[in-house]
């Protein structure tokens, strides 16, 4: 057996927010939104270290109470509306390299914004990477197997499937839910990017793809939460 791989789980959580101002430390079921994803990174064994990468010193307040770590306070550069995920990824492993001397292997990015997603659900995408050199990046995935329509030279088309059909016949598309993704470290680093090379999946089910953008959204996802039993 190999040397155990370090597993960090980063969590971004900007304190500006157009949607939703101060969307990360909106109360949902009693807690600030970020505390959820917060306490589901800390029940998956796999994971070594949760970090919030923040620029906003309440959220990070809240982080800590709630049992992340927040080792630094994230660059004005990286910090407004335009600014992509991977840069603050790599700004974060990079900081515990510089400062700690602490290399990491692989990387959990999660989401304040998607607070069903289970800590089950990240120890089964951790199972199809950590320790197979020949993966080297995992995403949630959810069943689409609706109709998708484009318009084309002005018209509407439906490109999938291009006729009606029974849902059972259907060979239906995956769409990426933005919840879970998991990364080899130099995937990053060589592309840029937080998915790429050799990509494995997990499925999620709709109900827990849920992202939060607006108010309507968090009122729906504290009524799943009162309901959900699974």
């Amino acid at each position: 057996m190999g040397k155990k791989e370090n597993i960090v789980a980063v969590i971004p959580a900007r304190g500006g927010s157009k949607g939703i101002p101060r969307k990360n430390l909106k109360l949902l079921e009693g807690k600030p939104l970020i505390a959820h994803i917060i306490e589901t990174a800390l029940k998956v064994p796999e994971i070594d270290r949760v970090l919030v990468s923040t620029d906003d010193w309440e959220i990070a307040k809240v982080a800590k109470k709630y049992g992340a770590e927040v080792p630094f306070m994230r660059l004005e550069e990286l910090s407004g509306d335009t600014v992509l995920t991977a840069p603050v990824l790599q700004h974060s492993v990079d900081w515990l390299k510089e400062n700690e001397n602490y290399n990491t292997d692989i990387i959990v990015l999660v989401y304040a914004t998607s607070p069903l997603l289970k800590s089950e659900k990240i120890s089964e995408a951790l199972k199809k990477i950590e320790g197979k050199p020949e993966v080297d990046s995992v995403v949630s995935l959810v069943l689409d197997d609706k109709y998708h329509w484009k318009k084309v030279d002005g018209k509407l088309v439906r490109i999938y499937p291009n006729k009606i059909m029974r849902r059972q016949d259907m060979d239906p598309y995956l769409r990426e839910n933005g919840a879970l993704y998991i990364m080899r470290k130099k995937i990053l680093e060589e592309t840029g990017n937080y998915i790429g090379g050799n990509i494995d999946y997990v499925m999620m089910k709709e109900k827990d793809s849920w992202d939060i953008d607006t108010e309507h959204d968090l009122r729906i996802i504290e009524a799943l939460m009162k309901t959900d039993n699974d």
